[in-house]
């Protein structure tokens, strides 16, 4: 029952084809989830910037508590440690996702809670989709928006497992990753990347052998994710290869899923494994090596 069979072309799809879904058969219109999410913001200012504006019927999903678990005390599992089956299947049945329906996420740009929310249900066996170009791009199509809350109708989703193909490494998986040949993505800035301007994580720098490939310099100038040809030629040009097992990481574990969506969306390459824990996690460890 977890794996959703869906009419949409995930898992990234277009304002015209959500469009398109919306008008369907009652029983198979997508629900619709927004993943409001700003670093640093908190639930309480990512649940009214949702109040202020969404898509006609969307739930709210939050990301700290319902695809993230609490942080250690240690820093080990990073900022934004995977949640347990059980509290996403409860956060995604009070957004009303329901076995047997699309689901599609989406947020107000630059698209980083829609694609944790993607990737993290995913893992679970829960096959959903992005809105390309999130709420931006919902309203330049001249599509109506609500304010308000939404009264929504608790979901039945059960997640029955975790998706052949989207794999979920630790630290230890990582280097083992890279020992055999794989390649790894690092997707946050490549000022942060690089060890500099640091203002997040207590340690700056990056994983030894790791290439610089900032996730959001995949977005276009109008929020929507660049074609494949434009996501090959950042990978070369950041000297990765399309024919290598990739693995992304990202500061914890939000961007790595941003980049992770551009890669399989796009088709470049096989499925990327997710380091979720990341640098914050990879830095709680205080004798990892540390590339600048």
């Amino acid at each position: 029952m977890g794996t959703l069979s869906t009419p949409l072309a995930g898992p990234l799809v277009t304002v015209d084809e959500l469009q398109a879904a919306l008008v369907g058969p009652p029983g198979s219109r997508p629900v619709l989830v927004d993943v409001r999410w700003s670093l640093g913001a908190g639930r309480e200012a990512n649940h009214a910037a949702y109040l202020e504006e969404h898509l006609p019927g969307a739930a709210f999903l939050d990301l700290e508590s319902a695809l993230s678990a609490p942080p250690s005390p240690d820093g080990r599992g990073g900022r934004h440690p995977m949640p347990s089956r059980e509290d996403l299947e409860q956060g995604l049945r009070a957004a009303g996702v329901r076995a047997g329906r699309p689901v599609v996420f989406y947020d107000a740009g630059p698209g980083l809670g829609a694609a944790r929310a993607w990737w993290v249900a995913a893992h679970h066996g829960l096959e959903g989709a992005v809105l390309d170009g999130g709420l931006a791009a919902w309203r330049a199509g001249g599509l109506p928006t609500d304010s308000g809350p939404v009264d929504v109708a608790a979901g039945d989703v059960v997640l029955a497992g975790r998706a052949a193909g989207r794999e979920l490494l630790d630290a230890d998986a990582l280097v083992g990753h890279q020992a055999s040949g794989g390649q790894v993505l690092d997707a946050r800035p490549a000022d942060r990347y690089r060890g500099e301007n640091e203002t997040i994580d207590p340690v700056a720098g990056h994983v030894p052998g790791a290439l610089s490939l900032p996730a959001l310099s995949l977005l276009g100038p109008d929020g929507r994710f660049v074609d494949a040809e434009h996501v090959v030629q950042a990978l070369t040009d950041a000297g990765g290869r399309t024919d290598l097992p990739t693995a992304v990481y990202c500061g914890s574990g939000v961007q790595a899923a941003h980049l992770a969506l551009a890669l399989e969306a796009r088709g470049v390459g096989p499925r990327p494994a997710v380091y979720a824990g990341s640098w914050s996690d990879w830095v709680s460890v205080p004798d990892r090596p540390v590339e600048r």
